[in-house]
């Protein structure tokens, strides 16, 4: 495993396109150090079937932009706090989901997931999410937990008419598997 992952760093490198572990900017590092994209993402569950996909956005995002068919897990890392609009940021904050370490837990559980199976994190476009929550995972003594760089939706435009529309890589912008419609086997449901 990671002789592929060592040869597609190289041969990325080589192309002189982006390479498989790109350097993350500090807010998207992990402590593993282990970085896909999207489509790397997909590549690595079709070559095991023991990689595991998990989602950390917030269900509402989820509801309006879609979901990855293959994802095994839906664990939030944050919420949208609906009751307390944030009037100068013209949003409502983030929250850290209090429950997070236990829900994931039990879900990693639920599955069979072995401390050395892939464990791969996706947030909306692999910012401020999927990095803190692959931390956590590895924590738990999870030892190959990736974080996907560049998300669910991916980058933004940098110019044009649709300039800041996430349309630049990111799973949905690559062609691969997703769907506005939610596995119920697989949607998070709030501790009671």
């Amino acid at each position: 495993m990671k002789t592929l992952l060592a040869g597609s760093v190289m041969a990325a490198m080589l192309a002189g396109g982006p390479a498989f572990a790109e350097e993350a900017e500090a807010y998207r590092e992990t402590s593993l150090g282990l970085y896909v994209n999207a489509a790397e993402a997909w590549e690595l569950m079709q070559e095991n079937e023991r990689a595991v996909l998990i989602d950390v956005r917030d269900p509402v995002e989820i509801k309006f932009t879609g979901f990855a068919e293959p994802t095994d897990i839906h664990v939030p890392w944050v919420l949208a706090d609906r009751d307390s609009f944030d009037a100068e940021a013209r949003t409502w904050p983030m929250v850290k989901n209090p429950d997070f370490a236990e829900q994931m837990r039990a879900e990693l559980e639920a599955l069979g997931v072995a401390e050395d199976d892939p464990i791969i994190v996706m947030c909306r476009s692999g910012s401020t999410r999927s990095a803190p929550a692959a931390d956590a995972i590895a924590e738990m003594g999870f030892s190959e937990v990736y974080s996907v760089t560049d998300g669910f939706e991916g980058g933004k435009l940098e110019e044009g008419d649709s300039k800041g529309v996430r349309a630049v890589n990111g799973w949905r912008n690559s062609g691969l598997p997703w769907s506005y419609e939610i596995d119920p086997e697989v949607a998070w449901q709030p501790a009671e």
